[in-house]
């Protein structure tokens, strides 16, 4: 693993960039991982990336604009537009990494990731495939109803605008945390052990805030309808006990070219993140998907 960095429109973008053990012969495929919500490179994106170059990938985790070692401000603002544009430049380093095959550059990306994959594929033609796990794909309905129905979903709405318009008048930022157990006022507010575990997700490199501006342009991304203009092979691996699987089933509907879909039973949303067996038949499934379409 090595410490990268590399630029997008200007803001210097961390990364861990991963390579296979043992002698190179000829270029090899490579894939940039995206994360969940909030995430940074050193929680689930940087684990799948380490285990896919196990597989014999050049592998990117990086942490998006305004995140973690990354430069870029406001800090936290969990920014769709912003992502998907972080993974066109991602693209553009990795693909001139040495010893990368930039014909052969793939995306996978992890819950909410794959939100942001499946956008950028659709407008970047260079990906040549795109891989898929527990992915959060909603569309407007889905928006609404992970948030308990139509009145939360507008007190969101407007709480985002109001903190948006307060930031573009003042400069000023509102937070709050970003996953608690404890807080209801958190943007994830239950039992989600694996932000707030120390062993797992709960990292000093996390930061656990938002910015509460995000919820304006979040609530109105859809990357569902996305689907429409992707023509390269996707892996989609889910649980239907797992986040929003009928956001996958709406989006692999969607396809223009059938995907592969594969459901693993019983499975939480965040054993995709850290969990085994689910990491190993995870990385199994799609290091085996981007072997057929290297």
């Amino acid at each position: 693993m090595e410490k990268v960095t590399f630029d997008a429109d200007g803001v210097t973008l961390a990364g861990l960039l991963y390579r296979p053990s043992g002698p190179i012969d000829s270029p090899l495929p490579a894939v940039v991982v995206a994360g969940s919500w909030t995430s940074v490179k050193e929680q689930m994106p940087g684990l799948y990336a380490e285990r896919l170059a196990e597989h014999g990938f050049v592998t990117l985790a990086f942490d998006f604009t305004g995140y973690g070692e990354s430069g870029g401000e406001p800090r936290d603002v969990e920014s769709p537009s912003r992502k998907v544009l972080d993974l066109h430049h991602a693209v553009t380093f990795l693909s001139a990494i040495d010893g990368v095959d930039s014909a052969r550059v793939a995306s996978l990306g992890i819950c909410a990731g794959a939100a942001f994959t499946a956008v950028h594929a659709a407008g970047d033609k260079r990906i040549r495939a795109a891989a898929m796990v527990a992915p959060g794909l909603q569309d407007g309905e889905l928006a609404r109803l992970a948030l308990g129905g139509d009145e939360s979903f507008e007190q969101h709405l407007a709480r985002g605008r109001k903190a948006r318009a307060r930031y573009e008048a003042t400069g000023e930022i509102e937070y709050v945390t970003a996953v608690s157990d404890t807080d209801p006022t958190a943007a994830m507010y239950g039992p989600f052990t694996y932000y707030l575990d120390s062993h797992r997700g709960g990292i000093p490199q996390y930061g656990n805030r938002f910015a509460l501006m995000a919820w304006s342009e979040w609530l109105t991304f859809e990357p569902v309808p996305s689907a429409d203009d992707i023509d390269i092979p996707v892996l989609i691996v889910h649980s239907k006990t797992a986040a929003i699987p009928e956001g996958a089933q709406r989006f692999a509907a969607r396809l223009p070219m059938p995907p592969e879909l594969v459901w693993l039973d019983d499975r939480s949303q965040f054993d995709f993140y850290d969990q085994e067996p689910t990491v190993t038949e995870s990385v199994s499934l799609v290091a085996n998907f981007l072997d057929r379409h290297r």
